[in-house]
């Protein structure tokens, strides 16, 4: 599957499209075919090091990785459809179209957990 990725930190000519392995939702966890996903201030200020606070980027450096990101893929919220689900949810079905945060939503397929996802109102 593809998906955008940073593995240095920069601008944005730092993003990439790459080849990443596709997710397997284990037995409390869902499958999601990402139809739309974004990426606010909140993902290309840590990417760029260009903080309001002048400060801030050391204690947030150290957190998301010193010398090349631990998080590699973009993405805060994200749209779709659930395409597997795990043996133990119940919540969602095969075919549910679902949106919610999660991390790495910029992939093709998108972040398994269940507990912040939502289905789509009609």
């Amino acid at each position: 599957m593809k998906a955008i990725v940073y593995t240095k930190y920069g601008s944005a000519d730092v993003l990439q499209l790459k080849e990443v392995e596709k997710p397997v939702p284990r037995d409390n966890e869902i499958l999601i075919k990402v139809h739309a996903a974004e990426a606010t201030k909140a993902d290309c200020e840590p990417r760029s090091s260009k903080f309001a606070v002048k400060w801030f980027w050391l204690p947030l450096r150290i957190a998301m990785g010193i010398k090349k990101p631990k998080r590699q893929v973009l993405g805060g919220y994200f749209a779709g459809q659930v395409e597997a689900v795990g043996k133990d949810v119940s919540k969602f079905n095969r075919g549910d179209q679902v949106f919610g945060p999660g991390t790495c939503a910029a992939w093709q397929y998108g972040p398994p957990e269940t507990s912040r996802r939502a289905r789509r109102p009609r």
